[in-house]
Order: structure tokens, then sequence, then C-alpha cells
């Protein structure tokens, strides 16, 4: 029982998968961050041409 304790205590393999997790939340918060601000951009864009095409 001792020992499969220590075994168990001593895998990392669960704070692996928690950090490659983490690492692909904050990739995908960038994402989200970026293509919020390209289409706020392109949302005015698009209204001045429109305006200027009326």
């Amino acid at each position: 029982m001792k020992a499969m304790l220590s075994t168990f205590l001593r895998d990392e393999s669960g704070a692996t998968a928690i950090e490659y997790g983490l690492i692909a939340v904050g990739i995908a918060i960038a994402i989200i961050a970026t293509v919020n601000g390209i289409g706020s951009g392109l949302s005015s864009t698009f209204t001045s041409v429109s305006t200027s095409l009326k």
C-alpha cells in the first residue's frame, strides 16, 4: 500500500495535462482577443465604405 501511494504521489502525468490545458486556454484567449479587435476594425471599415457608396 505504501509503495502504491508513493508511486501515485510521484506521478506527474496529471500535472502535465493541466499545464497543457492552461497553455491551450491562454492561446484561445489571445486568439479571441485578436479576432475581436480585428472584427471591430473591419466593422468600422465596412460601415465607412457603405456610407461612401450611398
